[in-house]
């Protein structure tokens, strides 16, 4: 006997191909590797001191394991930033980031109960913008980094009014 054929998603398969995925901007490639190279800059500069007053040989090898971690990471958000994508559908927005770990977030218009967009000095200064979907459940909450302003805005108006009418209907 033939099994019904199934529009659903495979569970393993986080990143369905029949979505139509929105990427995040590009340019949070450069607000992400921003803040690493702060970080990392903050760092070096403290070992710095420690090996200046010690002048033991393990904050050398502190400075050298912060750099080399520095540019992993450097060319690991290159990639993350790539894998950020969401997906408006008539029902849901789906979120999805990772490398290793993927994950894929489904939320429902009808659980949302608001929706803010913010947006940091680094942010600001690169034209980008967070959207930060709230539920009920804190688990399924979602965020969508670097999006332009416009984008933004027009989603948390989009998704505020299909939360409404999804709601309504409950």
């Amino acid at each position: 006997m033939n099994e019904p054929q199934s529009a659903a998603v495979d569970a393993l398969e986080p990143w369905p191909d029949t979505v139509a995925w929105r990427p995040v901007s590009p340019k949070l490639i450069t607000v992400e590797l921003i803040v690493r190279i702060a970080w990392s800059l903050v760092l070096v500069a403290g070992l710095a001191v420690g090996w200046a007053l010690q002048g033991h040989w393990l904050w050398r090898l502190g400075i050298l394991l912060v750099v080399v971690n520095a540019i992993w990471r450097s060319f690991v958000t290159v990639r993350a930033v790539r894998a950020w994508g969401y997906a408006e559908r008539d029902q849901d927005l789906l979120v999805r980031h990772g490398l290793l770990v993927r994950r894929l977030s489904i939320v429902p218009y009808a659980r949302m109960q608001f929706v803010d967009v913010t947006a940091g000095p680094l942010e600001r200064a690169f034209g980008l913008a967070t959207v930060q979907l709230h539920t009920a459940a804190a688990a399924s909450d979602a965020r969508i980094p670097g999006l332009p302003p416009a984008e933004a805005s027009r989603l948390r108006d989009r998704l505020t009014a299909l939360g409404e009418d999804r709601a309504e209907g409950l």
